[in-house]
């Protein structure tokens, strides 16, 4: 019994550090995407997030320019855990 707890334990901090590492690659690939859009930089706005993402071994899902010059990207990690794959969210863009 412990040590079905414990592997469960392992599984769900397993789970919480792959969400933060999809999380934090979306995060990054979206203030690059930002910064492209806006002129800030230079490159293809997703072009830029794909590639910022794939550094963090992270594949883009979706990429889209909204409203105010912001941007919004998914992202999916590579490397999978037993509960699925782990994903990430996030919108930038210039400040309000």
């Amino acid at each position: 019994m412990v040590m079905t707890a414990m592997a469960v334990m392992l599984l769900l901090a397993q789970s919480a550090v792959l969400a933060s590492r999809a999380a934090a690659a979306a995060d990054l690939a979206a203030l690059a995407a930002a910064d492209a859009l806006r002129g800030i930089t230079t490159g293809d706005p997703c072009a830029v997030a794909v590639e910022v993402a794939a550094r963090h071994s992270a594949t883009v899902l979706s990429c889209s320019a909204g409203p105010g010059q912001t941007i919004e990207v998914r992202t999916e990690l590579g490397e999978r855990a037993l509960l699925g794959a782990a994903t990430g969210r996030a919108r930038a863009g210039p400040p309000p």
